[in-house]
């Protein structure tokens, strides 16, 4: 891997020199316009809207469009002049509890490496976070840009993770939020009961982008000259009527095997919730065993024989 940033974690007056790597990568698979006739390959130039000439990157700058349509021009030597503090440096601020920061305003990932003369300091930094199970609050400017970060240990590395300001986290405004919407306490009790059916430890490994494999085969495909075999759709299922319905189906569908193994079934779980499972005692089952068998004329049932016999002497008077 190449480092993308050198600087320096200030830690209260202790200074650890530091490089900064992307943790992430997009493994997208690229592509490029091109002519669908013969392939070549689109190119854009940089045209100024007024005079139509191309304009050299070097003449390029960066302009603030005004709502009156004029446009303030901001030359690289205006953005040097601005004061940014932490422009090599990493200046953490104070510490805080891991479960403290909103997932939401995490940002970018950066694998933290010391520099040779910095290793006992960032060893220290580093088993101290971790034993504190703290992460520590920063702040570095990236690519001209100042933004909060945080510290943490992972895999016996230093890991910074940019956060977005505050205010770039949008308010939600929807309808429903100030609906008075009721939920059933049996939809609650069937969808907690789906969500314990339905956890299981997280291995990211267990996943794949199937999209970007197919997408890759169908490339593979194109440069070896083969058809590409469209697997099969799966069967879709009919919608369930209700919400009801919808969390029944649900649950069938993730017991699945269990229930085969021993599990509940849907029947034995609605008796186990209502308290009163149905129990067939000996005297049910023998009233149900005499109303299957054909009655003798003085009201006993009647022998498997008699019944023969009986349906015989039909028979012969019919024909």
């Amino acid at each position: 891997m190449r480092s993308m940033w050198k600087g320096a974690i200030s830690f209260g007056l202790v200074m650890i020199p530091i490089k900064l790597y992307a943790a992430t990568e997009q493994k997208d698979i690229a592509f490029r316009q091109v002519h669908r006739e013969d392939g070549g390959r689109i190119r854009f130039r940089r045209v100024c809207s007024i005079d139509g000439q191309e304009v050299p990157y070097e003449d390029v700058a960066k302009g603030y469009e005004l709502p009156t349509g004029e446009m303030v021009v901001l030359t690289d030597e205006d953005l040097a002049e601005l004061p940014l503090p932490t422009t090599r440096s990493i200046e953490v601020l104070h510490f805080l509890p891991a479960e403290q920061l909103d997932p939401i305003l995490l940002n970018r990932s950066y694998f933290v490496e010391p520099e040779a003369a910095g290793s006992r300091a960032y060893v220290l930094l580093r088993d101290s976070l971790e034993r504190s199970g703290k992460v520590a609050l920063a702040l570095v400017a990236l690519r001209q840009r100042e933004s909060l970060a945080t510290l943490r240990t992972r895999d016996g590395l230093l890991v910074l993770e940019t956060l977005l300001w505050p205010d770039e986290v949008r308010t939600p405004d929807f309808p429903f939020l100030e609906d008075d919407i009721e939920v059933r306490s049996q939809e609650l009790k069937m969808a907690a009961s789906l969500i314990e059916s339905m956890t299981v430890d997280f291995d990211p490994d267990e996943f794949h982008d199937n999209y970007r494999e197919a997408l890759q085969e169908l490339v593979n495909a194109k440069v070896e000259g083969r058809e590409v075999v469209q697997p099969e759709s799966p069967a879709e299922a009919a919608e369930p009527t209700s919400l009801a319905d919808a969390l029944k189906a649900s649950l069938a569908a993730a017991r699945g095997s269990g229930a085969g193994a021993g599990g509940a079934t849907e029947s034995e779980d609605s008796e186990k919730e209502s308290g009163s499972p149905r129990r067939r005692t000996s005297a049910s089952r023998s009233r149900a065993a005499s109303a299957k068998e054909p009655a003798s004329e003085d009201g006993q049932p009647a022998a498997k024989g008699d019944a023969a016999a009986k349906g015989s002497r039909t028979r012969r008077r019919a024909s």
